[in-house]
Order: structure tokens, then sequence, then C-alpha cells
């Protein structure tokens, strides 16, 4: 009697066939490696803390629909991603893809590129992420403490670098731990953001004494944006940033296919499922927040009770007017800060993962350290390795908030064009040798892409523009200064050095 293979014998056959000898843990399900994707697009992270932007550039108008724009043609890329993730199921994800699809000639150099803008927009990421809970960690204690206008404190930059250090120092010891248990904060997370999202989108236009009309939750457009911006049609563009920059960080699903059972199955699963859903609860939680905006000048002055803060001030005013005390307001910021927290422990997971897999290709310095995984099978310097440098790009904002808002706008944009490079590949140079895995796009598979790749490059110009006029050397937009500015790191360090020995993905099965 044949006996028929374990799936763990199927994924092991299939990395050994991609060239690389099972090191991780296999332990994942596709409810796991799904959380920990939606867990870090996180939209209560992405929404609460980018929603000024919503309001100062159209409003309401270009929040929700903005969203369902934008949500669309992320489906978009998160198809295409998932097809190539179900043929190349590899912890080096991104990198790995682009080295198979660019062919011979083109693939180390496509490789290096794009491993270098996965993992810089990844280190970012991990910044943003944790630099945005100590801020809003410091208009929690800003309105405990009796808001702006009520001698509340306001902690100092070097107390709110002080939590994003501590809440780092957190996350990378959760993620020494087993990948069992990081799939239970995996799930914990997804689960968090589910029930974070029902409760706030039932209990804020509930309480709320006045709220907006549907006429105007839909269909009223923001021009008085304070920024010296008049165009009806710039501003409806600067208005789509909110929800780009809400969703981003669902490569994950493809970094962890390594730990995940059924592979070139549920990798494809966990992208699709976490960006479509996040679509739908962030689209939900948009609507029910905004139905009790009624004066939006008021909700971005900076003198206000939380600081120009919008949806803090949202929550602890509807609160205030009911019932006196702002109270349940903070507290529905603390349930925010929950799912920012459980967003910022996958995040970590990711990263490391990333630096794991590019480090066992010698991609990066001091290589055979990031690569070692120790006897939990965990790749714990290179999760320390996230820490640290997620702490020390988080020290531009000792000097500048110009430059560190250049800095973490890579955490986007950088993501992106290394979400966009494989699929560019995969639908030009790589399109007649392609093998679809068990997830594919059929006859569909070439247009998806080109939207996809149209898109990113679209945004790529859209996060690069000026958003206050007239431009100094405070309002300029820095992002094209950070993004070209690495680049140019990785073309010249590719031409000077890495051109002789960097030859993309390598085998580490013995021979």
């Amino acid at each position: 009697m044949t006996m028929l293979p374990s799936s763990e014998d199927a994924d092991q056959r299939r990395l050994h066939e991609l060239g690389y000898k099972q090191e991780l843990k296999r332990g994942l399900s596709v409810v796991s490696n799904f959380a920990f994707s939606f867990s870090i697009i996180s939209i209560l992270t992405g929404v609460t803390t980018t929603y000024n932007t919503g309001l100062r550039y159209g409003g309401p108008m270009s929040a929700t629909i903005g969203w369902i724009v934008v949500a669309l043609f992320n489906g978009c890329i998160a198809l295409s991603m998932a097809e190539i993730c179900s043929a190349y199921p590899t912890s080096g994800g991104l990198y790995y893809w682009s080295a198979r699809l660019a062919g011979k000639d083109w693939a180390p150099l496509a490789s290096w590129i794009t491993g270098w803008f996965n993992i810089v927009g990844l280190w970012a990421c991990t910044t943003s992420v944790d630099f945005s809970l100590a801020q809003l960690l410091q208009v929690i204690i800003l309105l405990s403490t009796g808001g702006a206008n009520g001698g509340g404190y306001t902690a100092s930059k070097y107390l709110v670098l002080g939590f994003h250090g501590a809440l780092l120092v957190s996350h990378g010891i959760i993620n020494s731990l087993p990948i069992q248990v990081l799939a239970l904060f995996g799930k914990l997370g997804a689960l968090w953001n589910v029930l974070g999202v029902f409760v706030l989108m039932a209990l804020i236009p509930a309480v709320a004494t006045e709220r907006a009309t549907a006429k105007f939750v839909f269909t009223h457009f923001n021009t008085d944006n304070g920024e010296g911006i008049h165009s009806t049609v710039y501003i409806l563009i600067l208005g789509l940033l909110m929800s780009q920059y809400s969703m981003v960080g669902y490569d994950a699903s493809a970094h962890l296919t390594e730990e995940t059972k059924n592979a070139d199955k549920n990798g494809p699963m966990g992208i699709l499922t976490a960006v479509g859903l996040s679509g739908i609860f962030g689209w939900a939680y948009l609507v029910a927040v905004t139905f009790a905006v009624t004066d939006i000048e008021y909700l971005l002055d900076t003198n206000n009770d939380a600081g120009g803060y919008a949806i803090a001030e949202v929550f602890y005013l509807v609160f205030k007017r009911r019932y006196g005390t702002g109270t349940g307001g903070i507290i529905c910021l603390g349930v925010v800060a929950g799912a920012v927290y459980l967003c910022g422990i996958s995040v970590v997971t990711s990263t490391s993962r990333m630096a794991y897999a590019f480090s066992r290709d010698g991609a990066m310095p001091f290589s055979k350290v990031w690569h070692k995984v120790n006897n939990k099978e965990v790749p714990f310097n290179a999760v320390w390795l996230a820490v640290v440098i997620g702490f020390c790009m988080a020290l531009t904002s000792m000097g500048s908030e110009v430059a560190f808002q250049a800095m973490v706008s890579i955490a986007t944009i950088g993501l992106y064009i290394s979400y966009a490079l494989p699929i560019f590949f995969r639908v030009t140079l790589g399109r007649k040798s392609f093998v679809s895995g068990p997830f594919h796009l059929g006859k569909f598979s070439c247009l998806i892409g080109w939207i996809a790749v149209i898109w990113v490059a679209l945004i790529t110009v859209l996060f690069s523009l000026p958003v206050a006029y007239p431009v100094t050397k405070d309002t300029l937009n820095y992002t094209p200064v950070a993004v070209g500015g690495l680049l140019v790191l990785c073309l010249g360090s590719w031409v000077v050095n890495a051109r002789f020995w960097f030859r993309g993905p390598v085998t580490n099965i013995e021979k």
C-alpha cells in the first residue's frame, strides 16, 4: 500500500526544490499565517494614526470613498503577490521572487534592489508602528490628566522616545519565543482588530449626541486644509494617502511560508484574506468614526484637548458631551493602543524573517550572524537587529521632525516598491517562463499584474508631491529624497562592490 506524503513532507520537498533546507519550525496554520498579516495591516492602527490626513485633504468624502478606490487597487497587488507566493513559498519572499522571475542575467541585481527596499521598508515600518504607539500613549496621558486645555501633562520628546524604546524591547523579548507562542499573539492581534472595530463602530455613533448626516459622510468634500492647496483634484489625490498608508505589510504571509503548513496554498490565502478583510473592516471603522465628525476645523486644531490628534478628540468629545467626562473615550483609545501593540509584535516577526532569509543568501553585512537560528528554531539575532535599528531610526525625531517623517515614509513607499518589482518581472521578463503554483490567476494574471504595477508607480509619485504651499524647508515633502537616497545607495553599493560577489538566492543544501 502506497503511503501518501504528509503536508510537512511536501512542504520540505518543495522548499528543497527551491534550494533551501528546513531550518525554521513549520507549525503555522492558514489562520495563523493570515493573522500575522492582518495584525500588521491593523486597520485600527492605520486609520487611527493617519485620520488627520484624510480629514485635512478632502475630509469625509476622500476618506470613505477614497478607501474603496485604494482597497480595489490593493486587491490587485495582493492577487499578484499571492500568485507568485504560491509558486515560490520561501521566507525570502519578494527578493527571491524577483530573482526567479527576472531571468539569469538580471537575477542578482533584481534580487539585490528588491531585497534592500523590502528590508529597509520593514525596519522603517518597525520604527513607525512603535513610535506611533508612543505618540498615542502621549495623547492618552495628556487626556487622562485633563487635556491640553485643562492643565494636562504633555510628555516630552525624550519621554516619547523612551516609550518607543521600551515598546521595542518588549517586542524583541516576545519575538524571542518559539513560533507557536508568536502564533497565539498573531491570532490575538487579528481577533483584537475585528472585535475592536465592531465595538468602536457600534459605540462611537451610539454615544455621540451630535451626528453627521449620511450625505456629509459620503459627499462632503473639505477644501479648507490650511496648507495653501486649493485644487480640488490635488486635494482628492492627497486624501488617498490616508488609505494607502493604512494598508501595508501583508508580505508577512510570504515571509512566514517556511513556517507555514501547506505553504503554497496557505501563504497566498493569508495574503488575500488579510487584504480583503482589512478593506471591509477598515471601511466600516472609517464610516462609523466619521458619523461622529461635525467640526473638522476643530478636530484638526492643535489647541483642542487632544492637541490636534483628530480621532482621539472625537472619542474624547463623544463621551464628554454625553456623560460630562471623557473617560470612555480614553478607554476606546486604549483599545486602539492594544491593536497597535499587537501590530508591532507581528511587524518584528515579519522583519526578522526577511533579515534571516536575506542574510542566508549573504546579502547583508555580517550575514552569518543574522542568519543564525537558536535552539528554539528562532532567528534570535535578526529579531534584535530589528529592535536596534528600529530605535536608531527613531533618534532622528530628536533633531528634526521633517527628517523623521521622511525616514518613516520608506515604511510605505519602500515596501510598495518591493511589492511591485517582482510583479513587474512576472509580467515582463518572466511572462513566458513563470510556472504557477496551486493558486493562479489564469488568463487574468498579466492584466491584474499590470494594474498593480501601474498603481504602485502612481502612488510613488503621489507620495512625493508637496503637501503644503508655499514649499519651504519645513514644508517640503522629503519622501522622494529618502526613497531616492535608498535607491542611490542600492545601486551605488551594487556597482562598487556587490556585483562582484552577490549572485542572488544561494542554495544552502549540502551536495
